[in-house]
């Protein structure tokens, strides 16, 4: 695993950065940027099994990934690039319905265990234009999602300085910067591969999982 992982602290997901995506969840598309934590702990390596509780309805969302290179306060669009990673998503969809409607926290839904797979490590050096990049997921071999940075809403530079205005940003810290459309399903024994290239086709990194019902642990139920 890449020493971000072990020694971040935080991960920072941007929601809502893709008008199609927001569109496709009938959300308002939002004036400034907005983020909710998830815990270091939900990290799941390319290759490893991605759990899902009993109950729960899993999304699959991919994203290009931003790792935090230096501690920083108040960081300027100027200066807010770091090093960059790919990597995916997940989201407990029926939960975070559910405490959405209730004005609850999306802690849970979002924080499982395994519910961050990611890529390896790619440095900022690799990576002509972080805004130019393709984004695509398959699953079983059919891509649900194909996507471009180039669609996000607020770019790398203001989600960083916005982030940063309201908590610091540490090194080792993921900022997941948001999903283009296609997000739906993901089902015990589903295999799924992701892929970030460049618009010319280079794959830059890869991401493979397969899909399995957790035992034991949280059970989901509708009615509570």
């Amino acid at each position: 695993m890449a020493s971000f992982v072990r020694q971040g602290r935080k991960i920072v997901a941007i929601g809502r950065n893709y008008a199609a995506h927001a569109k496709e969840l009938n959300n308002a598309v939002p004036k400034e940027p907005f983020f909710f934590l998830k815990p270091t702990s939900s990290y799941m390596p390319s290759g490893g099994k991605f759990e899902i509780p009993q109950g729960i309805i899993a999304h699959h969302e991919v994203e290009l990934g931003v790792v935090i290179g230096k501690t920083g306060r108040d960081i300027s669009q100027s200066d807010a690039l770091s090093h960059i990673a790919g990597y995916i998503d997940m989201t407990a969809r029926n939960l975070q319905d559910k405490v959405r409607k209730a004005g609850l926290p999306w802690s849970a839904a979002k924080g499982f265990d395994t519910f961050t797979p990611i890529g390896s490590f790619l440095p900022k050096s690799d990576v002509a234009d972080p805004h130019d990049l393709k984004l695509t997921l398959k699953i079983n071999g059919v891509t649900k999602q194909d996507g471009t940075t180039d669609d996000m809403i607020f770019r790398i530079p203001r989600l960083i300085e916005h982030v940063s205005s309201i908590m610091t940003l540490e090194e080792g810290d993921l900022l997941l910067t948001g999903t283009p459309e296609g997000v739906g399903p993901v089902l015990p024994g589903d295999k799924v591969e992701c892929s970030l290239s460049t618009p010319g086709g280079k794959q830059l990194l890869g991401l493979v999982f397969e899909a399995i019902e957790r035992q034991g642990g949280y059970k989901f139920k509708s009615d509570e």
